[in-house]
């Protein structure tokens, strides 16, 4: 699992001419397959005048499996998978592409449409503004009131996040950290509790 990656910080757009062909990419951020398909919804209903809305996306980090792409009557693997090829090579994540191809009456043929949906997603990647985004798993604690200090100031050094205390027979926390720092805080608070110490992985 990809512990940290870009993501997009906003959207873009840019337009190229092919053989009087209009290739009109977009890029946005896109979490799941619904924020996805309502971004192509609104792209046709915007342009009517479209011959063919082409569309890619990655749903979480580069790696995931929950990825897709249409080539909305292209013909087939011509556009949707160039895209989506494009999107892979880039290392992003949560991420939408969409192009909005206007006929300008000259076929490019199998090679031309590739290259020219291909270009138009790697262009409208370009000037994309990006954030980093970092995965984080969540934790329950519970341990004795005795250690609550090594704790809060070991938790503290993490840079835990999202914390929820709980204080009844013992101390109960519940926070997340980033996924890359969980193994070191996990042995690390085994070690400060010798072991006296419940320790949960809720998600994530």
């Amino acid at each position: 699992m990809t512990t940290s990656y870009s993501i997009p910080a906003g959207a873009n757009k840019v337009e190229l001419e092919v053989k009087r062909s209009k290739f009109i990419a977009y890029a946005i951020n896109a979490i799941d397959r619904q924020q996805a398909d309502a971004f192509v919804k609104h792209l046709k209903s915007t342009n009517p005048q479209a011959n063919h809305v082409c569309w890619a996306y990655i749903a979480g980090s580069p790696d995931t499996t929950e990825r897709s792409m249409s080539d909305d009557g292209e013909p087939s693997g011509t556009a949707g998978m160039p895209m989506l090829k494009v999107l892979q090579y880039s290392g992003l994540g949560d991420i939408a592409v969409a192009v909005v191809r206007q006929f300008g009456g000259t076929k490019l043929g199998t090679g031309g449409l590739q290259r020219a949906y291909s270009d138009a997603v790697v262009q409208v990647l370009e000037n994309l503004p990006l954030s980093l985004k970092v995965s984080r798993i969540r934790f329950k604690i519970e341990y004795d009131y005795r250690f609550q200090g090594a704790i809060a100031r070991l938790l503290q050094r993490y840079a835990v996040q999202d914390i929820e205390a709980t204080y009844r027979s013992n101390v109960m926390h519940n926070f997340a950290v980033a996924a890359s720092d969980a193994p070191a805080l996990q042995d690390e608070l085994i070690d400060i509790t010798s072991d006296n110490i419940v320790i949960l992985g809720l998600d994530q």
